[in-house]
């Protein structure tokens, strides 16, 4: 569940706030920005009933099985090649692993022990976690009044959400803790990305492709470390794991790399907003999971505050 500047910060030298004409053929950006905000806001019902039938590792390792699938057939279709470079190469390494394969695991963990509602809720706390650690990370982003209340009030949402007035009672604590780190470790990704591969020469699909490899290769090691092989494959986890990778994470960052191209960045981030509504609508409407009055009143307040975040002074 990457973000849109995830994959603008990720996409190395081409320009992608540069809005580009809609080639023939192609489906309105609505339509594409309808369909990547129901993918990514089903992907936590999808890891949800993956873990049903696997362990979390290889729900994780079978999502970047299928996504990376996904990726390379793009890339032969294009012709692309993988990046080159040691320095390259090492890079995308450190941020397989904060982009992809550390964040999709905790999520996994995760909802082991709480609703794919809360997981989802989570996720949009990544824009806030992302304006703290840029105002000391980056120096060209300077906070504005706006922006630094929209960080508090986000925060507060959060705190909403979680019901810290009531001690938060009843909510299982480690897994809340795992993703809300998961959402922490996307813009620590960004960031590194952005100061060490904003000048790679490759295109935005070659690094991407090349780090969702990396993601595979390095679960492809930790997961037979971890768990067994399962006694039986069950059918329906099976295909929510298909699923994640191939729609979630191989078809989502196609659309959303074409987003960035035609509208701009700014719009397309827009479908942040949509992914924890979506995610709760499905976990309730699909898994009957239940939602207490403060946490959609908070992920409210999150998402209100997520939104002041992202308002940079005007020209």
């Amino acid at each position: 569940m990457t973000t849109v500047t995830a994959s603008r910060d990720a996409a190395g030298p081409a320009s992608a706030s540069s809005v580009r004409p809609r080639p023939r053929g192609r489906l309105d950006w609505r339509l594409r920005f309808a369909a990547l905000s129901l993918i990514w806001g089903f992907s936590f019902l999808l890891i949800k009933v993956g873990t049903d039938g696997y362990a979390p590792f290889q729900v994780t390792l079978g999502r970047l099985v299928f996504g990376t699938a996904v990726l390379a057939a793009a890339m032969a279709v294009k012709r692309e090649r993988l990046p080159r470079g040691v320095r390259t190469w090492g890079h995308l390494t450190v941020a397989a692993f904060l982009l992809n394969a550390l964040p999709f695991s905790l999520f996994a963990y995760s909802e082991l022990t709480i609703p794919s509602t809360l997981a989802g809720i989570c996720n949009a706390t990544s824009p806030l976690w992302g304006m703290a650690l840029s105002m000391v990370a980056l120096s060209e982003d300077r906070p504005t009044r706006v922006r630094v209340a929209g960080l508090g009030i986000g925060f507060l949402g959060v705190l909403t959400v979680l019901g810290a007035w009531q001690g938060f009672h009843g909510l299982d604590a480690t897994g809340t803790a795992m993703a809300l780190l998961a959402s922490l470790s996307y813009p620590i990704g960004w960031i590194y990305v952005r100061r060490t591969l904003a000048g790679a020469g490759a295109s935005h699909l070659s690094l991407t492709g090349a780090q969702l490899l990396l993601a595979t290769v390095q679960l492809a090691v930790v997961t037979p470390l971890f768990t067994s092989v399962p006694a039986s494959f069950s059918l329906v986890p099976l295909l929510a794991i298909v699923a994640l990778g191939a729609l979630g994470t191989g078809l989502a960052v196609l659309l959303q790399y074409g987003l960035v191209a035609e509208v701009g960045p700014t719009t397309a981030q827009m479908v942040t907003y949509f992914i924890p509504v979506i995610a709760a609508v499905a976990g309730i409407a699909l898994l009957g999971e239940s939602l207490a009055w403060s946490t959609p009143v908070g992920a409210v307040i999150v998402l209100a505050g997520a939104a002041l975040t992202q308002m940079k002074k005007s020209a």
